[in-house]
């Protein structure tokens, strides 16, 4: 088959599990030939991956790169008129998404004619959006609405400008589209299945809607603005889960998420990552001094400051202890890396005990310089780090967010996120009970050797293509497993058309 790969801000231009994930899939689908088509930044960025000889092509989307100065005459807007107006009332609270897709398509002419920028920086655009703002910034409690100032309102239409620059691609000419996420990242997926009637299968690595919601605090963007661009994404995701052949998130846990947001639970096939475990051999030795070890980007959704107020609570209870931090600094992350440093200075973690090393290869070796694995994330899918530290010997201190619970199962401890003390208990607990950590160790092994390899995620891929493509093969779904695990919000969970609490064994919670 002839498949197109869609990505959004991972790979080939940037590291992480993702790109990890990616880079593997390619390698072990080998009798397809992909396009990789990236969602990027600017256009400007370099690969940072030594591509398989099976990718043909590669297509880059800039989603931040220049913007025209055409600007918009009389005929434009006139035209225009109609189809903004319908995509604006679109994200009314009380229209429920009507028209949304219909719009897309509509905005998608006017994408590749090069007219979009300049008809939604038009001032008909602007005053038409301040004028529908109450209609979406409406609340139950009808307090605090503020209509949309005019600053705002040009705020919002330059960010929708460049979240649909997508649209302005031909659809890709395949057999298959295959995003790695939700979000951005479908709107060529979108329009080959409209236009041509592609099959589309979506990914779910983390939960992109969540991570939005995450990414748009208070106080990003006015109360009003910010509602607006969140009601774009809402509905971009619930029109991506809709149109999506097969939906596949890797845990269970962004089911919940999908189903919510409108996803037939019959299309949703979780399929969980897997890791090569030759790569990643149980560690024979430890550390002469006790360890923590954190392997990830330094990123917002990472939590690096609450790892850090963890680890000096956690010095108070083992004063010889260390924390290794291994990862690299996205691009634009600088503020938040020097914020971390700060405050680790701050708390007296500046003496050589907290140390921040940059990226390791291989990362077995990460694994293999500490006792514990510890994540402190507020927002994950199913962390490779989780897998990759458990294939390794390493029992693990993470926070229950996504999928981490099904990664470790009951190899380590689990605290809720945001709770330094909670998570210094945890880490403290199992660097002084050598019994324990070392059962949760040998956990940890046995579950990634059963549960997590890479032959066996890619296996039922191999079949999802199948499914999808001309062959038409056998539907292939993830095995149910015998050892289940309750999420700790205690969320149900719809398993076989009944109602179900994930359930883990709860002498090993923190």
């Amino acid at each position: 088959m002839d498949i197109t790969l869609i990505t959004e801000g991972t790979y080939p231009h940037n590291m992480g599990g993702v790109s990890v994930w990616c880079d593997q899939l390619l390698r072990e689908m080998s009798e397809h030939t992909f396009e990789l088509l990236s969602i990027s930044a600017t256009g400007t960025e370099n690969s940072t991956w030594e591509l398989p000889s099976n990718v043909a092509r590669v297509g880059t989307i800039p989603l931040w790169g220049p913007t025209s100065r055409r600007r918009a005459g009389p005929e434009l807007r006139k035209r225009f008129a109609p189809v903004l107006e319908l995509f604006l009332s679109s994200l009314a609270i009380d229209n429920h998404g009507r028209g949304f897709a219909h719009s897309l398509r509509q905005l998608t002419e006017f994408a590749r004619a090069g007219e979009l920028g300049a008809a939604l920086s038009s001032k008909d655009a602007v005053e038409l959006l301040v004028g529908m703002s109450p209609a979406c910034n409406e609340r139950a409690d009808g307090e605090g609405v503020r209509q949309l100032s005019v600053g705002d309102a040009v705020e919002v239409l330059v960010q929708l400008e460049h979240f649909l620059r997508p649209l302005a691609s031909p659809p890709p000419r395949t057999e298959l589209c295959h995003t790695t996420a939700n979000g951005l990242g479908t709107l060529p997926a979108l329009s080959a299945k409209w236009e041509l009637g592609t099959p589309f299968l979506m990914t779910e690595h983390g939960v992109y809607l969540r991570e939005r919601y995450l990414s748009y605090l208070p106080g990003t963007l006015s109360q009003a603005a910010r509602t607006m661009v969140l009601r774009f994404f809402k509905l971009l995701v619930e029109t991506a889960y809709e149109n999506a052949d097969i939906v596949a998130p890797v845990c269970r846990y962004n089911r919940l998420w999908e189903m919510a947001n409108g996803t037939s639970p019959e299309k949703i096939r979780p399929v969980h990552n897997g890791i090569y475990l030759n790569s990643f051999p149980a560690a024979v030795t430890d550390p002469a001094v006790p360890t923590l070890v954190f392997v990830g980007r330094i990123d917002p959704l990472k939590d690096i400051e609450t790892l850090l107020r963890a680890f000096a609570e956690v010095r108070l209870k083992v004063p010889e202890c260390r924390l290794r931090i291994f990862g690299p600094t996205p691009e634009g992350g600088e503020d938040y890396y020097k914020k971390c440093r700060e405050l680790a200075t701050e708390l007296g973690l500046d003496d050589g005990s907290a140390t921040f090393e940059g990226p390791i290869r291989p990362t077995v070796k990460a694994y293999h310089a500490g006792h514990v694995l510890v994540l402190t994330s507020i927002s994950e899918g199913l962390p490779y780090v989780v897998l990759e530290a458990m294939a390794s010997g390493r029992p693990i201190v993470a926070t229950d967010v996504g999928g981490v619970a099904e990664g470790v199962g009951s190899a380590g401890l689990l605290t809720p996120p945001r709770d330094p003390s909670a998570f210094a208990a945890a880490c403290a607990r199992l660097l002084t009970d050598e019994k324990l950590r070392k059962s949760l160790a040998r956990k940890a092994r046995d579950r990634a050797v059963q549960l997590f390899s890479a032959e066996r995620c890619f296996a039922l891929y191999r079949g999802l293509y199948d499914e999808l493509g001309p062959r038409q093969g056998e539907v292939i779904s993830l095995p149910e497993e015998q050892e289940v695990f309750r999420l700790r919000s205690s969320v149900p969970v719809r398993e076989g058309g009944t109602e179900q609490v994930l359930a883990e064994e709860p002498e090993v919670l923190a």
